[in-house]
């Protein structure tokens, strides 16, 4: 007669356990996650249309808020000593649309972010949505002011390092597209830089890397802060590179300290 063995009982999960998993969490099939994602997809696509609508909707004393950007802009540029042009039909038109997109995009941010930790959370741990959710708004701000400090410190001495260049073979005449591009993509990649304390921080947090590999990783830091400040400062004067590297290597350190307390 064959002798059959009892299945082992399944232990029962520890309260840690219990807590480690959202209420809720079940499994989805590919199919599912697809058309989640696309209605995540559409839910921000919407938010991003509806921000741009409030954006160019005309506000008194303002125009509009892509009205006030857009004269920011511009405005830092003549002080500077350019003159901005128009090159070809449309271009001030689809410049305006292009600002317009960079507002409402702002506008819309909670909802996308919203949308994209809405599709992520059900992967994660509740510690880790906890932590991930108090990221977001330190992440936010801290871009905030990477734009602010790359706005009033930084792009003025770069405009005014461009448009003096040779000021006296060419004059500086720069058209709409072009000076918006250069100014967004500076902006955009200085805010990105201000984030790192804060994802340091919370990569220590969730035990992805401790703050003792970070401080051994220091030597390399000032030489990769220069690397970094190089590759996105628009122009190529020393001056300008240092402006950005520095608070780059600063930041590193700041984040070194606050992964301590993770």
């Amino acid at each position: 007669m064959a002798i059959t063995q009892a299945p082992l009982p399944t232990p029962a999960p520890t309260p840690g356990e219990q807590e480690s998993h959202a209420p809720g969490d079940k499994e989805m099939t590919l199919l599912e996650h697809l058309e989640e994602l696309r209605g995540r997809l559409v839910a921000m696509a919407l938010a991003l249309v509806v921000g741009v609508a409030i954006s160019i909707i005309p506000i008194p004393t303002l125009n509009s808020l892509t009205g006030y950007l857009f004269d920011l802009i511009v405005n830092e540029a003549k002080v500077n000593g350019v003159t901005i042009i128009a090159t070809r039909p449309g271009e001030s038109f689809f410049t305006y649309l292009q600002v317009a997109l960079v507002v409402g995009a702002a506008i819309a941010m909670p909802m996308i972010i919203y949308q994209i930790l809405a599709f992520v959370s059900p992967a994660l741990y509740a510690n880790e949505k906890k932590y991930l959710y108090i990221a977001v708004p330190g992440v936010f701000v801290s871009f905030i002011c990477g734009v602010l400090f790359c706005y009033y410190l930084t792009l003025p001495f770069a405009t005014r390092f461009l448009a003096g260049f040779m000021a006296g073979t060419i004059e500086p005449f720069w058209s709409a597209a072009n000076y918006v591009d250069f100014v967004a993509t500076f902006l955009f990649w200085v805010g990105v830089m201000f984030e790192l304390p804060i994802i340091m921080f919370f990569l220590s947090k969730l035990g992805v890397v401790s703050h003792q590999r970070m401080a051994k990783f220091r030597k390399y830091a000032l030489v990769l802060a220069f690397v970094i400040g190089a590759a996105i400062t628009p122009t190529p004067d020393p001056i300008n590179q240092t402006i950005i590297s520095l608070p780059i290597y600063f930041l590193f350190e700041l984040g070194v300290i606050l992964a301590r307390f993770a």
